[in-house]
């Protein structure tokens, strides 16, 4: 008999076989149960919130399994904006339900085609039941997003949120022909929260604001109607050198030549740009106190060192080109779009309102309340909001919210399964009930009695029809969906379906787990000190050659 081979090191750890399924389905299923309930508010480190993704952010996982069940959550979430829990407890159910197969030496390649068959024909029908929305029509918008987000903490304060969201997304949104329509919510709508005042003060600003005071207060204007607005992305200051730059002055009236150049440069650069006639002067770099003397003396306001991202969302608000270079500048290059440049105080900081744009294609949401914790969740909030109004403007379609989707698509499955022909069928079925995790789980948020609930929904649902019944979250009652105005939008249902069924396929895949233990330094300890070589320590490290 031959001597066992060792391949790896004593250090690595290696299992495999069903003992790593086990492992990986008990672990995604903890992660399921985390935020299963998160209808509710969870405290977090200091993150009060009930946002799926939001929570599984703050966690600190060590199992691998569990960490790609977290990214899958961060995935709806930058792809959709929403679904982040429901995706979680959809995969979570998904494993659980193969665990029995998995026992019964069912091979995961077989699970995984049975997982993907119940996939194609859920997004059927999801198409079958899906029903088109006018985007113009603005009760119905309302609705929508107000359902998506209705378990969310600000749907207490009424249509605010969802109001907000849609008019944000609607100021953003391009037309890019043959009916496509591209709304970045990232780049050009920005969320600003100042504590203070009430959470009702809270709107949509048709133009950008931005925390920036005017260069010289005294000299320049704060309020400009109907500013003429130039945007610059090159520094209005002598230029420095690189490093030490060393220069040799032989007389003494050489030194004065060299800051009549220094001052002829800035001269030169200001004449350029007043020739234009701007009445606000923007900048990304420095702006020297020469250059803020010429300006304020031909009447012009200027702001220096602004972020990039928000000088781009100016030139989207009141159509200003931002020119790299004053040499270059051109009329068209001047934004006349804004109606008003004002700087107000709120609380202790300035800040630059550039307001009332005729036509713009960037916009600032102003968030107000009590405090810094409350203005995180409404960003939160309003984030998912807009993603939804974005989805409904980019595919304007819907599905019945309230587990409703869910339970069609459970029944229609369960009655196609007759006709999967081989072993997938079991698994295939098996698909089929997982889907009812959604509802139930709905069922459980309200304090109903579940058992109950689901048996009475699946004996509506039987045959595949009556698509539009599902639960009512607040109050637990079986209702009609287009009623009571809960809506899901098509986009986010079928996002949540294919990122649940596809990463519970690549787990159920993986049987052979190797991890090793490397050394790493303890998070939060600072650099090693250095120590310091004694003539003993000199004896033993090797001398390296001169």
């Amino acid at each position: 008999m031959h001597a066992p081979v060792l391949v790896l090191k004593d250090s690595l750890k290696r299992e495999s076989g069903s003992k790593v399924h086990h492992a990986n389905i008990q672990a995604s299923k903890a992660v399921a149960d985390i935020i299963r309930t998160t209808l509710c508010l969870i405290v977090s480190r200091i993150v009060v919130t009930n946002d799926g993704n939001a929570i599984l952010r703050e966690l600190d996982i060590a199992h691998p399994a569990a960490k790609s069940m977290i990214e899958l959550s961060r995935t709806q979430d930058e792809e959709v904006g929403d679904g982040t829990t429901s995706v979680i407890v959809l995969a979570g159910e998904m494993l659980h339900v193969a665990e029995a197969f998995i026992e019964k030496n069912y091979h995961p390649t077989v699970i995984c085609r049975a997982y993907n068959k119940a996939l194609e024909d859920a997004l059927a029908v999801l198409d079958k039941i899906a029903m088109d929305i006018d985007v113009k029509d603005r009760t119905a918008m309302l609705g929508l997003v107000k359902s998506c987000i209705g378990t969310k903490f600000t749907s207490q304060f009424g249509d605010l949120i969802a109001d907000l969201a849609i008019d944000a997304t609607t100021i953003v949104g391009v037309d890019l022909g043959q009916g496509v329509r591209e709304v970045d919510i990232k780049k050009y709508i920005k969320v600003e929260k100042v504590p203070g005042g009430q959470l009702e003060d809270s709107k949509v600003l048709k133009g950008v604001m931005f925390n920036k005071d005017v260069v010289a207060p005294g000299k320049m204007r704060r309020k400009i109607v109907n500013p003429r607005i130039l945007l610059l992305d090159c520094p209005l200051e002598y230029k420095k050198g690189e490093n030490q730059t060393n220069a040799e002055l032989v007389k003494e009236e050489d030194w004065g030549i060299l800051l009549k150049m220094e001052e002829e440069y800035i001269e030169n650069i200001c004449a350029q740009i007043i020739k234009f006639k701007p009445d606000l002067v923007i900048t990304e770099k420095g702006l020297s106190d020469l250059a803020c003397h010429y300006l304020s003396r031909a009447g012009i306001s200027a702001i220096r060192r602004l972020r990039k991202t928000d000088n781009n969302r100016i030139a989207k608000a009141c159509g200003a080109v931002i020119v790299n270079r004053p040499d270059e500048l051109q009329e068209s290059d001047v934004g006349t779009g804004a109606g008003l440049f004002e700087v107000k105080k709120i609380g202790d900081e300035f800040f630059a309102f550039i307001v009332d744009c005729k036509e713009p294609k960037a916009c600032t949401v102003l968030l107000r309340g009590a405090s810094k914790d409350l203005l995180n969740e409404v960003e939160r909030n309003l984030q998912d909001a807009m993603s939804v109004a974005r989805n409904i403007l980019k595919n304007p379609k819907l599905v019945p919210g309230g587990g409703a989707t869910e339970l069609t698509v459970s029944a229609t499955l369960k009655q196609k399964s007759s006709s999967v022909e081989g072993i997938e069928k079991w698994p295939y079925e098996a698909a089929a009930l997982a889907f009812e995790a959604i509802p139930r789980t709905l069922a459980q948020n309200c304090g109903v009695n579940v058992i109950r609930t689901m048996t009475a929904l699946q004996g509506k649902h039987a045959n595949g029809e009556n698509a539009w019944t599902g639960i009512d979250g607040n109050t637990g009652e079986i209702t009609d969906m287009k009623e009571r105005k809960i809506w899901d939008v098509y986009n986010v249902k079928a996002q949540t379906f294919k990122t649940a069924i596809e990463a519970s396929c690549m787990l159920l895949r993986i049987d052979d787990i190797v991890s090793g233990i490397k050394k790493k330094q303890a998070p939060g300890a600072g650099p090693t000190k250095p120590q310091i070589e004694t003539e003993a320590d000199a004896d033993n490290e090797q001398i390296l050659p001169e």
